[in-house]
């Protein structure tokens, strides 16, 4: 592994050093530097020349900052003459911009990825894509990871009665994923049936499925404000539910999102630290747990150097329809 740096940058820093513990290897030193007027400049400390690079940032708040870091990154092992640079985004921002959905609108997943490509990366490595179509967006290699399995494993070791739980999807799109964890826990499916008539606003008005006197798991990819998912929350109890869990990879936890997490209903919320809480999110509900994804980018970026399928990060959560 002598030939391979991984560097971190401002959002992703106590990931990337428990990634580096994982592979026994010292961090990268590098230094991101913002000016008074909002330029930003970013330098590797030491040589990447002929060396195979991986960049940890997650471009999540603030978003715009975070995505201009990584791409001068890029462009400063480019220019060092790096042999091959790998970018780890955990959370890949502007992913939730991925069609048109009305006249006039862009689609930033595309622009993003074609930025990623046009500064010189190699390979970007991603957790739970908003949308599967995103890969198609880029013409280097991109894995979408999915935390979906250690999730769903979480919730597999709390030895539910398979008779008594039902897993949810949080809307229409999310059935496949949520398929996946109904898999893993031998348990049925259930649809919360909702439109989301502007941004962060969402109305819950039906569910698909028997949820009456069952312990419901929601799973999603993203939570955001959480508008949508304490509404969804709620419709559940209306409709019965006696307990409610939720799993989700990416908690953005916008505005109060912590708050309405807390009133809710919901018993338990598993996330993941693709994105980093600060100290005062994390004391801010006793409801959430956090799940790491340092082993899984540990076993990613092994299997590139190896040149090994990178599926073998599933290995361990013994099951097979994630590879």
């Amino acid at each position: 592994m002598k030939e391979t740096i991984v560097f971190a940058l401002t959002s992703s820093k106590d990931l990337a050093e428990s990634v580096c513990k994982k592979l026994d290897l010292p961090l990268g030193k590098i230094k991101v530097e913002h000016f008074a007027d909002g330029e930003i400049i970013v330098e590797p400390q030491e040589s990447v020349r002929g060396r195979c690079v991986f960049i940890i940032q997650s471009t999540c708040c603030p978003v715009t900052e975070n995505l201009m870091e990584v791409l001068i990154a890029i462009d400063a092992c480019k220019r060092a003459s790096a042999s091959e640079i790998n970018i780890i985004m955990p959370y890949f921002g502007y992913a939730r911009q991925d069609r048109k959905a009305k006249p006039r609108q862009p689609i930033t997943a595309k622009l993003v990825a074609n930025l990623l490509q046009v500064a010189g990366a190699d390979r970007v490595i991603c957790f739970d894509l908003h949308a599967a179509q995103i890969q198609g967006f880029f013409d280097i290699p991109n894995d979408d990871i999915t935390a979906v399995p250690m999730l769903g494993n979480y919730f597999k070791e709390k030895n539910f009665d398979s008779e008594d739980i039902v897993v949810v999807s949080p809307d229409h799109g999310g059935v496949t994923r949520t398929r996946k964890v109904a898999d893993i826990l031998n348990a049925p499916l259930a649809i919360i049936d909702k439109r989301r008539p502007r941004p962060n606003t969402v109305e819950a008005t039906n569910i698909i499925g028997d949820i009456n006197d069952k312990i419901c798991i929601i799973i999603d990819d993203i939570c955001d404000t959480a508008g949508s998912l304490v509404a969804g929350c709620e419709l559940l109890m209306e409709h019965g539910a006696k307990e409610i869990y939720v799993g989700v990879t990416h908690a953005v936890f916008s505005s109060d999102a912590i708050e309405k997490i807390e009133k809710s209903p919901i018993k338990e919320m598993v996330i993941t630290d693709t994105i980093a809480l600060c100290d005062e999110q994390k004391n801010k509900s006793s409801k959430i747990t956090i799940l790491t994804v340092a082993d899984m980018i540990e076993g990613i970026i092994h299997s590139i150097r190896e040149h090994k399928p990178v599926s073998t990060v599933y290995n361990r959560y013994k099951y097979d329809s994630f590879k």
